[in-house]
């Protein structure tokens, strides 16, 4: 596919806004890969191409959460591993899906994710991570790594957000707490479909290189 100038008309400030809106709130996934779509990207192009903005402006914010301590360390390098490998399985379920197939789940499951996102946000008061032993909470952190990390690779939109409910209702994490983590086990799970994607030459570079350096302008402002 060669892009034109409408491509990145619709793309680059929609990807833009997505990490505005995603590093404040999360869910910005489900801005930026519609846009994917909207200019013209066939689905498979669409989600891997949307992984290849969404990563780098994925490490902005994760720095800054690192950096104001607000990562609880173990169970987010724990957590690494298990997003990396569930992600890398999604991706692998996204390459063989045939295309129909994954176009008809992108129209029907990204208008349910988004009416969830506007009425779930009750969640991550205060800590309590102390109800649990070390060893619950590092195999509830795994579990909840590596089931929405195959949902990241496979699709992504909200996977921030979802980790985060998972964080703070298994867990019990305050919603700082669970936003850094959220954040760490997010980048691990993009890295990992973004390397599948690009190795199975999904990626439309002309496209998703300029949108990564927009999403990162979003993700800063």
């Amino acid at each position: 596919m060669e892009p034109t100038l409408q491509t990145f008309l619709i793309v680059c400030p929609l990807v833009f806004l997505a990490g505005l809106v995603d590093s404040v709130a999360g869910g910005g996934g489900l801005i930026s890969l519609p846009a994917y779509l909207i200019a013209g990207l066939p689905p498979h192009l669409a989600t891997a191409t949307n992984k290849c903005s969404s990563t780098f402006g994925t490490i902005l914010t994760t720095v800054r959460y690192l950096k104001h301590g607000h990562v609880h360390i173990r169970s987010a390098v724990l957590s690494v591993f298990f997003s990396l490998f569930g992600s890398w399985l999604g991706a692998q379920l996204n390459m063989v899906l045939p295309e129909q197939y994954l176009y008809w789940f992108l129209m029907a499951s990204l208008p349910i994710i988004a009416v969830f996102l506007v009425f779930k946000r009750d969640f991550g008061s205060e800590n309590h991570m102390d109800l649990l032993s070390d060893k619950a909470l590092l195999v509830r952190c795994a579990l909840i790594a590596l089931v929405i990390g195959v949902y990241d690779g496979f699709f992504g939109p909200a996977t921030g957000t979802f980790l985060v409910l998972g964080l703070t209702g298994l867990c019990h994490f305050d919603l700082l707490t669970a936003s850094g983590n959220a954040k760490v086990m997010n980048l691990a799970s993009n890295v990992a479909a973004f390397v599948t994607f690009a190795v199975g030459g999904n990626i439309l570079w002309s496209v998703g290189i300029p949108a990564a350096i927009f999403g990162i302008a979003g993700q800063y402002v």
